[in-house]
């Protein structure tokens, strides 16, 4: 049962962070919270030891650093941050952080370019009737939320949370 929380909770928080950044360019601080607050509640039950624990909270801090350093210069915005370090927190610290981190990098900036391009083609989107969220259309930000959410899905599998919960199913 736990396994199963653990396979399904981080995705469906992303999937829900990322919709709610699409659709109003904010993530609501509660998908955060219940990132982490899920993750304190569940790691115990699939036998994770404490170095383990230990190196999941050193991601988590790591990626903090760096997100409030991005937000003091205006680069990043709170949820985003918020986000970003909550699932770190879930991917753990080593390899499954770079990999995380890496996915995320290069998911954001083909979805920045798309989203300028989509931008640049506004009058054009508007005139064929395309349904396309305001957001994406005229906010002057991107909406980071789907390209951690997309990292967050590609580099779960290989986070030593992920395996143990796979290993609790067996």
């Amino acid at each position: 049962m736990t396994a199963s929380v653990i396979i399904t909770i981080f995705p469906m928080c992303l999937t829900f962070a990322a919709v709610m950044d699409t659709l109003t360019m904010t993530i609501p601080n509660r998908i955060s919270a219940i990132l982490l607050a899920s993750f304190f509640a569940l790691a115990p039950f699939v036998g994770m030891d404490w170095p383990t624990f230990g190196y999941h909270l050193l991601g988590g801090a790591v990626v903090f650093a760096a997100c409030f350093v991005f937000f003091a210069l205006n680069i990043m915005g709170g949820g985003d941050a918020k986000l970003l370090t909550t699932a770190a927190v879930w991917v753990g610290f080593g390899d499954p952080l770079v990999e995380f981190i890496g996915y995320v990098g290069v998911t954001g900036g083909l979805l920045a370019a798309v989203i300028l391009l989509l931008r640049m083609q506004n009058d054009m989107i508007t005139a064929i009737g395309l349904r396309v969220p305001n957001s994406l259309l005229v906010a002057k930000k991107i909406p980071y939320g789907i390209a951690i959410a997309i990292g967050g899905f590609v580099a779960f599998p290989s986070s030593p949370l992920f395996l143990a919960a796979l290993e609790g199913l067996k």
